[in-house]
C-alpha cells in the first residue's frame, strides 16, 4: 500500500529539480554544492512503543531525518518540524519530547531552524532536515563490481520488539543490547560524509536490509548477491532468535529503523574508508538480490516494514 501510493504521487507530481524523485532525500543543485533536503514524520500510535521515553522520542525523530542526510552523504545544516498534539496532551509529556530534540540536536551539530504546531488526533512530529554535499550518494548509482557493505550491526532493533512484545524471558545483558538500538539509534552522519567521497551508492536501512536491497537493485539496474555468513549479527540476536525458533538471518533481513548506512563501493576505496564496516556481498551484471546460504544461491524475499501492512511475510 505504501509503494503504491508513493508511486500514485509521484505519476501527478512533475520533476522540477535537479534530482529526480526516488532517493532518501531531495537535492538542488547551487553554485558547486547541493542543497539536500528530507523529511520524514514520527506518529506515535506506529512508531512509538510504550517503553520509549519522551526523550527519546524527541531524539528519534531528529535521527530518522539526519540518517536521510546521511545516506545521501550531506552535512547537516538545519532541522525544521511541525508538532501536531491531541488536545489534551500531557505538557511535562512535551517539555520531555523537547528535551530530546535539544539533544539530538547538539549531538549532530544541526541546529533547529524553526517549528510550528497544530491540534491532531494523535501526537504526530514531522521533522525536516536540510544539509549540503558536494557529491551525492544516490541509490540509483550501484555498479557492477561495486562491493556491499554495511555499517555496525543488523537485527537488534527487531530483535528488541520481539523481546517487548512477547514478553520474552531474557538477561539483562542481553535486553540492554538490543533496547539500545531499538530506542536509542543513532544516524551515520560523519560515516556518509566519507563515504561521499569513496562509494557509488547508499541508503539508510530504515524500512529494512532487505528491502533497501532491492531498491538499490532496482534503480541501478544491477544483480546483488548477499552472503548471509557474512551478516553482522550480534550473538544477543542469534538468542532471542534461539528463543523464539526463528531464523536470525531474517531477522536481521527484516529489521527497520537500524539506521545503519548501506553501502556499494569499489574495491580499491575500501582501504580509505576509516571507520568499522562489514563487506557483505557484490554488486553483479543482471537483476534481483540474491541470498547465498549454504552453499545454495536463492531469491532473497522482500522482507521489512511497509506502513498499512506493518512487517511483510516471505514474498
Amino acid at each position: 500500500m505504501e509503494r503504491k501510493i508513493i508511486e500514485t504521487f509521484i505519476r501527478h507530481l512533475k520533476f522540477q529539480g535537479d534530482l529526480p524523485l526516488g532517493d532518501d532525500a531531495g537535492a538542488i543543485k547551487i553554485g558547486g554544492e547541493w542543497l539536500v533536503a528530507t523529511n520524514d514524520m514520527l506518529v506515535r500510535a506506529t512508531d512509538v512503543p510504550d517503553i520509549m521515553t519522551p526523550e527519546q522520542v524527541g531524539f528519534k525523530v531528529v535521527t530518522m531525518n539526519v540518517s536521510d542526510l546521511a545516506a545521501m552523504g550531506a552535512k547537516p545544516l538545519g532541522f525544521l518540524f511541525s508538532l501536531g498534539v491531541p488536545q489534551d496532551f500531557d505538557l511535562k509529556h512535551l517539555e520531555r519530547i523537547a528535551r530530546g530534540i535539544a539533544r539530538a540536536s547538539a549531538f549532530y551539530s544541526i541546529p533547529v531552524l524553526s517549528a510550528d504546531t497544530n491540534e491532531a488526533c494523535d501526537l504526530i512530529i514531522d521533522g525536516i532536515a536540510l544539509g549540503k554535499a558536494e557529491r551525492l550518494l544516490l541509490r540509483s548509482n550501484a555498479k557492477p563490481g561495486d562491493l556491499v557493505c554495511v555499517t555496525g550491526d543488523i537485527g537488534r532493533a527487531l530483535a528488541g520488539l520481539k523481546v517487548y512484545f512477547e514478553n520474552l524471558e531474557v538477561e539483562t545483558r542481553v535486553r540492554k543490547v538490543l533496547y539500545e538500538k531499538l530506542l536509542e539509534p543513532k544516524a551515520r552522519i560523519k560515516e556518509g560524509q566519507v563515504l561521499s567521497r569513496y562509494a557509488n551508492s547508499s541508503i539508510d536501512i530504515s524500512d529494512g536490509m532487505s528491502k533497501e536491497l532491492h531498491l538499490i537493485a532496482e534503480m541501478s539496474n544491477v544483480k546483488i548477491v548477499i552472503d548471509s555468513e557474512r551478516l553482522p549479527i550480534r550473538r544477543e540476536v542469534l538468542e532471542v532468535a534461539e528463543i523464539l525458533a526463528l531464523d536470525p538471518i531474517e531477522i536481521a533481513l527484516a529489521s527497520g529503523e537500524e539506521f545503519e548506512l548501506l553501502f556499494t563501493i569499489p574495491e580499491n576505496h575500501l582501504d580509505k574508508i576509516g571507520f568499522d564496516f562489514t563487506v557483505i556481498g557484490k554488486v553483479e551484471r543482471g537483476k534481483g538480490v540474491y541470498l547465498k546460504h549454504k552453499g545454495k544461491v536463492e531469491k532473497m524475499p522482500i522482507l521489512g516494514w511497509e506502513h498499512f501492512q506493518h512487517f511483510q511475510p516471505k514474498a
